[in-house]
């Protein structure tokens, strides 16, 4: 007897759709076969490890850079010539609309910015002693071309992450030139991941897009070259939290299959949408407590990554432990990324439950806001205050992401969009500012009299704070007048009030730091301010450039947020 095998339809894949992140993830995987080969060309061709160190790290950062101008090139494409308004691919796995584009593109700028500041060799320098003493307990030479007194230029991360953190052997890789020049093909496998996040039609496909973005910033958070067992006790934290998010994610995911037959969000939405008679993918009854079972479990996944209460508590110590450049990028695109997925799945999966799921999310909207603006008052580190203000955000951001109307989801995309650029300028500027031992300062009291030495800073930090307190004309203000906005329509006005009198009372801490910096007298041990190179400079400007054009001419972004508003169902 002879069998006919099945014929199995290929899904249809469109690769333009795909482009700006398939040329993310190709560049990235160039960018470690570039790693391994260059790691290997000292012994090979005799060059010396300093040339073939700077080598690497120009072809790494131009990399990088060049794989992010194209694919925001691409999205730009996409968002003004496809034919229809949306378009899924890989059988409904990845959506490619209005949101999805919006969030892109803007996750593409920042991490842009993020790229170079991870570039920058001005702020840090190394110095050691013509001799040192190895773990092994033999004294070595260190040859260097400057001197043993000559300081060498460095970036923000360890020069060798397997070695005990502040050894003699991490010297040592500092004074060899040692450059982690991975920290580029793991950043563009984060934004990879991150554009993923929010393209995703499927709970399947957003569960690896998760981890695809979470990986590789695990990592990057414990290679900071100062303070390194502060960084890799971050890294530690953000990963083991970040494992059980995963696994709740995944959980929920499973349970939303079994309610309804189908992890596609459209479909979920669809078998959700008439309430206990709907009908799942394959026919039956929608279960309805095993979808709010789903929506518990993919929320606490999806919040975690936003970062909102009581499911935040890693941001401050992550954010202060991690380096700089990677607490600027988690501050600024990995936000942008984690709101493209929540509002995805509520808006098109779960939006049938709304009525179960919104009254919980009220509750932690409002206690994101009143907890995470509360324990910011009290700290005296800038650093860790604006990681508790990224929290207290999260929930501004929340208010518009719960209303199930076009106007809540232009809200939420024009926030975020905002609250980046903002995001990234103010960590970013914190690193320029130093003690004497050339680690960042960012204690309240030594950033005293600050803004009169150094007015650039003083006014550049002031524009990033005042945005964030949202006083007029900044790009804050305008964000939180939209989202508060779109949920007084809606009649949410609990909401209202309480994030009104929040951002009344994070105005205090805000404008705190600026009459320290420009009131307060300076303290005897003041930090010194360095100039760094146009690799953090020009990133810096920009952010503040738009910062301030968008809260006077903020038009032109709510228009653009509220074209991209329709999600595809």
């Amino acid at each position: 007897m002879t069998t006919v095998p099945l014929a199995i339809d290929a899904p249809a894949i469109d690769y333009a759709l795909l482009s700006p992140m398939l040329v993310v993830f190709g560049v990235a995987v160039l960018s470690v076969l570039v790693e391994a080969v260059l790691a290997v060309a000292p012994g090979v061709t005799g060059a010396p490890a300093a040339t073939v160190a700077r080598a690497r790290h120009r072809i790494q950062v131009s990399l990088a850079i060049a794989a992010l101008v194209i694919a925001f090139v691409r999205v730009v494409i996409l968002a003004t010539g496809m034919p229809t308004d949306a378009a899924a691919t890989m059988s409904g796995a990845v959506v490619i609309d209005g949101p999805t584009l919006f969030l892109q593109g803007t996750i593409l700028l920042v991490s842009l910015a993020a790229v170079a500041f991870m570039a920058e060799r001005r702020l840090d320098r190394v110095w050691a002693p013509v001799e040192v003493r190895t773990a092994a307990g033999r004294r070595m030479a260190v040859v260097s071309g400057g001197g043993a007194d000559a300081d060498l230029p460095a970036d923000a991360f360890t020069p060798s992450a397997a070695t005990i953190p502040d050894s003699p052997d991490e010297l040592l890789a500092a004074r060899a030139h040692a450059v982690t020049t991975e920290v580029f093909p793991l950043t563009l496998f984060a934004v990879g991941g991150m554009m993923l996040f929010g393209a995703c039609g499927d709970l399947l496909t957003m569960f690896v897009a998760l981890e695809v973005l979470s990986l590789p910033l695990y990592l990057l958070c414990g290679l900071a070259r100062r303070r390194r067992l502060l960084s890799q006790e971050a890294a530690l934290k953000y990963f083991l939290l970040g494992a059980f998010a995963s696994a709740i994610f995944l959980f929920g995911s499973a349970f939303a299959y079994g309610a309804t037959g189908s992890l596609n969000l459209g479909m979920i939405g669809h078998s959700l949408a008439a309430g206990s008679g709907a009908q799942d993918a394959a026919g039956g009854s929608a279960d309805h407590t095993l979808a709010l079972i789903a929506v518990v479990g993919v929320s606490v996944g999806l919040l975690f990554k936003v970062g909102a209460v009581p499911f935040g508590s890693w941001v401050p110590d992550v954010y202060q432990g991690a380096p700089t450049p990677v607490t600027a990028l988690m501050a600024s695109a990995t936000k942008v990324a984690a709101f493209g997925a929540p509002l995805r799945v509520l808006h098109v999966g779960f939006a049938g439950l709304a009525d179960d799921w919104r009254p919980a999310l009220w509750a932690v909207a409002i206690a994101t806001m009143v907890i995470a603006t509360l324990m910011a008052v009290t700290q005296q580190d800038i650093k860790r205050m604006l990681a508790y203000s990224s929290v207290g955000h999260v929930g501004f951001a929340l208010v518009g992401a719960i209303t199930l109307t076009e106007a809540g989801i232009s809200s939420t995309l024009f926030y975020v969009a905002a609250y980046a650029f903002a995001a990234f300028g103010g960590f970013a500027l914190l690193s320029v500012v130093r003690d004497e031992t050339g680690v960042e300062e960012s204690r309240l009291d030594a950033w005293a009299g600050l803004g009169r030495r150094r007015p650039l800073v003083g006014v550049l930090l002031s524009l990033f704070l005042l945005s964030f307190a949202g006083i007029p004309l900044t790009s804050g203000f305008i964000g939180k007048f939209a989202v508060f906005a779109a949920a007084g329509a809606t009649g949410a006005w609990a909401l209202v009030i309480v994030g009104v009198l929040c951002s009344a009372v994070a105005a205090y801490f805000y404008v705190r730091v600026i009459v320290s910096m420009f009131f307060a007298p300076s303290p005897d041990d003041a930090p010194e301010v360095l100039t760094p190179s146009a690799l953090t400079t020009v990133p810096i400007g920009v952010c503040a450039a738009v910062t301030a054009f968008v809260g006077v001419f903020p038009q032109p972004l709510l228009d653009l947020a509220s074209s991209a508003s329709a999600f595809l169902r």
